[in-house]
């Protein structure tokens, strides 16, 4: 009996060793493209999130940051690993490379930002739901436009 228990086990071993992939999840990309920069100082900062907690202006919540130093080439940013689901990206045009948001004394943006979705903006940040863009199958593009207050 004991044997068979062990035959058993050795063989689903190595079967499972042949395929590695029915036990991974699937994980999917999105790949995020930056239109409508004011200038190329700086760098552009960008945080996923994958729910509303935070959304969007505690990045240390965000599931993945990134910070792309401005360059003369288009900004594409790809953010992998990501299980198939809703995210939504805030983007930063971080002028200064302080890693900040800066405003004026009267609290408005005085850097360039961005959100998935492209939405309207009105007094105060979009919600999470505004934001959200669906992430499936093994990539996802989407454009962000950036936008400037002053």
């Amino acid at each position: 009996m004991t044997f068979r228990f062990k035959t058993c086990a050795a063989l689903l071993t190595a079967l499972s060793l042949f395929f590695p992939a029915a036990h991974a999840a699937p994980t999917s990309q999105l790949t995020v493209n930056i239109d409508g920069l004011r200038n190329r100082q700086g760098q552009v900062c960008l945080n996923l999130f994958a729910d509303d907690d935070g959304f969007p202006t505690e990045g240390e919540r965000a599931i993945q940051q990134q910070c792309v130093a401005l360059t003369g080439q288009p900004i594409r940013v790809n953010f992998s690993g990501l299980s198939p689901g809703t995210y939504a990206v805030a983007v930063l045009h971080d002028s200064n490379s302080d890693g900040q948001a800066n405003q004026n004394f009267l609290g408005i943006p005085i850097e360039g930002f961005g959100f998935s979705g492209n939405p309207t903006i009105r007094l105060g940040p979009p919600s999470f739901n505004e934001t959200a863009v669906s992430v499936s199958g093994p990539a996802t593009a989407i454009e962000i436009k950036m936008r400037y207050l002053l």
